[in-house]
């Protein structure tokens, strides 16, 4: 099996099943800074990145779009002077899918390489 950051996001439907309760431990496990908030009874996964400044932070914001296009699932992005708070869940099914914690996985890297980290 890959490593959630090296998985591709399958569509995903409105009768798509949302992650279960067994699975929800082990995949959060495997992005562990990440926190669980539920909002409308939605569950989503959310972590806050630091910058230096705008400008990295703005940088980072174009490219977790750039990978979220390429994987057709989208989060949301809140970019503010020096932090991005980033937001993944399937509008489609209200709650968690898989694609969720891939892209999850796959922003971590991005934030790796990412210029201006704090």
């Amino acid at each position: 099996m890959n490593t959630l950051n090296q998985a591709h996001c399958e569509a995903c439907r409105a009768d798509a099943p949302q992650v279960s309760d067994e699975e929800l431990p082990v995949l959060i496990k495997q992005i562990p800074d990440w926190n669980i908030e539920v909002r409308d009874s939605v569950m989503q996964l959310e972590k806050v990145f630091l910058f230096k400044n705008f400008k990295h932070a703005l940088a980072f914001t174009n490219a977790v779009g750039e990978i979220s296009e390429a994987e057709g699932h989208h989060p949301g992005l809140l970019t503010e002077w020096g932090k991005v708070t980033v937001t993944w869940w399937s509008h489609s099914i209200k709650g968690l899918h898989r694609n969720d914690f891939i892209m999850a996985a796959r922003t971590d890297e991005v934030a790796k390489t990412a210029e201006g980290r704090k």
